[in-house]
């Protein structure tokens, strides 16, 4: 599948992927540390489960709100100077949760994160939609897979040498530079960001584009049932694989699991993030000699079972049951993106639109698995994203008949 209207020479490809792994380590790294403010900020301003979990409700909603915009933007703009546009928002967002954080007002920081999210949602459908129709069909998955490699490396660098900065002791107690050192992640980001905008911003005219209409959003999405099933397995993939990160550390820091120590659990954390490092680099190997729908079962079943252990068991056992889910949701995302994605390259940019819109499911999930666990507790809750992933498995099972 080539993009009719965009350069697609090895060449560019080859750019244009090296470019893309700096946005896809930074979306990891952003995200990882998104997850990691869950327990600071419930410990911070005393709030309960679902209150702490408004810090993922607020960072994904924007894939809702503001997809259908941005993805008009893209379409009159073009994938280069959008993704530099995104970037630029996420260092604006990235500052002000620095300025919301020093004057302690949740609401600003949740604000913050939104407008950190909106920048993540231009490189989200500009970036994936990019790189799956520059360069061959047969090997989008694979491509997208090896992508997101670069962006779990991001989410497990994120815990290792941030969870010190952002978590407190046992005791209460910051190990660096006092609470206010929870900025210097952050700054760091947007100095990074800073500087791959400018390198999406001078290379805004590499891919040559033609002017062509692009289909409406209900002709896109009308009779495509593959898109239409995609939507929903992407909405239970993020849901659930956020409220796992989400809630992780403090599942680790309960008793009936292994009863660690905060800043200990965040760097065990990395072990979910690494698991989905490891597992898409081998995956982008795996996907050039296994279909792509056959894969997906594989993992989503897989997910299902070991959320379930981690969900009705307690001990070592199920900890690291739920730990290893991030081997298993590596490959689901970019696999459901490929699967779902139309054909038709006009159609891309539309139906990247759609499944973005999706992650809102990061959204929605975690806060409902929140209420969950104030009422039945935090492990019995996590068999809401156990459903998820079987919903997932559903797809896959719908995708390999439709491939025979």
């Amino acid at each position: 599948m080539k993009n009719a209207g965009i350069a697609s020479d090895d060449n560019v490809a080859t750019r244009l992927f090296r470019l893309s792994i700096g946005i896809c380590f930074f979306g990891g790294f952003l995200t990882s540390l998104v997850s990691l403010l869950v327990p600071r900020l419930k410990l911070l301003f005393n709030l309960d489960y679902a209150q702490s979990l408004l810090v993922q409700l607020a960072f994904h909603s924007s894939y809702l709100l503001f997809a259908i915009p941005i993805a008009a933007f893209i379409v009159r703009a073009g994938y280069m100077r959008s993704i530099a546009t995104g970037l630029v928002v996420m260092v604006l967002g990235c500052l002000g949760f620095v300025q919301a954080h020093a004057l302690l007002s949740f609401v600003l920081v949740l604000l913050a994160l939104l407008l950190l999210s909106v920048g993540i949602t231009f490189l989200q459908i500009a970036a994936n939609a990019v790189v799956t129709v520059v360069g061959p069909a047969s090997s989008a998955a694979s491509r997208l897979t090896l992508l997101q490699g670069f962006n779990s490396l991001g989410t497990v660098a994120g815990p290792l040498l941030c969870a010190q900065f952002l978590l407190p002791r046992s005791d209460g107690s910051f190990a660096v530079g006092g609470a206010g050192s929870v900025v210097l992640p952050f700054m760091f980001s947007a100095v990074g960001l800073l500087i791959l905008a400018g390198a999406f911003a001078f290379n805004r005219n590499m891919l040559s584009r033609t002017r062509t209409t692009a289909p409406s959003y209900r002709n896109v999405l009308s009779g495509d049932r593959k898109l239409q099933f995609g939507i929903v397995a992407m909405f239970a993939y993020v849901g659930a694989e956020v409220t796992i990160g989400a809630l992780l550390t403090n599942y680790l820091m309960l008793k009936q699991s292994i009863g660690a120590e905060p800043v200990a659990a965040g760097r065990m954390v990395a072990l979910y993030w690494g698991g989905a490092m490891v597992g898409r680099f081998a995956g982008a190997f795996l996907l050039r000699r296994v279909s792509s729908a056959t894969m997906l079962l594989s993992v989503s079943v897989g997910a299902t079972a070991l959320t379930c252990v981690g969900a009705l068991f307690d001990g070592p056992l199920a900890a690291a049951a739920l730990l290893a889910v991030g081997l298993c949701n590596a490959v689901i995302y970019p696999t459901v993106y490929a699967i779902a994605l139309p054909e038709k390259a006009q159609a891309a940019p539309i139906a990247s639109m759609f499944l973005c819109m999706a992650v809102v499911g990061g959204a929605i999930i975690p806060y409902l698995t929140g209420l969950l666990a104030d009422r039945i507790g935090l492990g019995l809750s996590l068999l809401l994203p156990a459903a998820c992933y079987f919903g997932i498995a559903l797809f896959a099972r719908f995708a390999v008949r439709a491939t025979r």
